[in-house]
């Protein structure tokens, strides 16, 4: 029986010295509607979260938002102690309800949000914490200065920034090394393309988040609908090939709830995309991207 190896994707070095296969698993699908609350279904949270070193996936990224609390809680019921995996977190985003969120940068709250997922994981030091939105209630400097001191605490690893430009990225490098950026990206979605052109250049890790998006490329007779059906795959999984594809910082996290779907998405690992296949796609990307803006 074939085993999906998400392996196949290569491996990235996380602020030079942290080993995670490059496909990896993004942790907020596991909760309730509108990111809240408990999961649907538990018992098929817990066992995606528990196939997941089967699969090869040794990197999860989750946030304390997600629920809140409740996507952290199930990764240390599910995984604990993390052998092989390194779970990296989120924090500065609160949540009052359903779909609902407000970026708070207070430095007593960043800690709070560090000691408290270090609770909820049961680990000592958080091997990648990312500030989930730089807050509008201070400057990014203070936040900074925060997040530098829990680093020099050792209650931090590394560093990373999430929805953040490159004039911003540069400011927190004064205080920190910036390990990763996490930024929505995908097929159509190619505002951070600068962004992803600079990590590229600074070996940044770039985690593209909704990386399964394809918008109306999904739709019809389309290059990736063509493609997807010559490889006998989903397009969604050409989607991922295609990101694994565009650069080696890029670290898609895919999420679900489903164990199967799991598989699916480890899958798209071993897709591989002709030069003339990727470029074809980048262009129609780039097109969608550019009628949805206007452009």
């Amino acid at each position: 029986m074939f085993t999906p190896d998400a392996r196949q994707s290569g491996s990235f070095m996380i602020g030079g010295d942290l080993e995670v296969t490059r496909l990896g698993f993004g942790a907020m699908r596991i909760t309730g509607k509108g990111i809240w609350g408990e999961p649907a279904d538990r018992a098929a949270a817990l066992a995606t979260l528990r196939r997941l070193p089967e699969l090869g996936i040794n990197f999860v990224d989750t946030a304390d938002a997600y629920g809140p609390f409740v996507s952290e809680d199930l990764i240390r019921e599910a995984l604990h102690p993390y052998t092989d995996t390194i779970i990296a977190t989120k924090g500065g985003h609160t949540r009052h309800g359903p779909d609902i969120w407000k970026p708070v940068g207070n430095p007593d709250y960043l800690q709070q949000c560090v000691l408290m997922s270090m609770r909820r994981l049961g680990v000592e030091r958080i091997d990648l914490w990312q500030l989930h939105r730089v807050g509008p209630d201070c400057t990014p400097e203070r936040q900074f200065e925060a997040i530098a001191a829990m680093r020099a605490q050792g209650l931090i690893r590394h560093v990373g920034l999430s929805e953040v430009t490159v004039e911003m990225i540069e400011r927190a490098r004064l205080y920190f090394p910036v390990a990763t950026v996490q930024n929505r990206f995908n097929l159509v979605n190619r505002y951070s393309e600068d962004v992803l052109d600079y990590c590229t250049k600074e070996n940044i890790g770039f985690i593209p988040w909704a990386p399964l998006a394809a918008g109306s490329l999904t739709k019809g007779d389309t290059l990736l609908t063509r493609l997807a059906s010559e490889k006998g795959v989903q397009p969604g999984q050409i989607a991922l090939a295609w990101l694994l594809r565009r650069a080696p910082v890029m670290l898609p996290i895919p999420g679900t709830s489903s164990p199967d779907h799991l598989a699916d998405n480890a899958a798209a690992a071993a897709i591989e995309l002709s030069h003339e296949e990727f470029q074809q796609l980048d262009n129609d990307g780039r097109a969608e991207w550019a009628s949805r803006n206007g452009a």
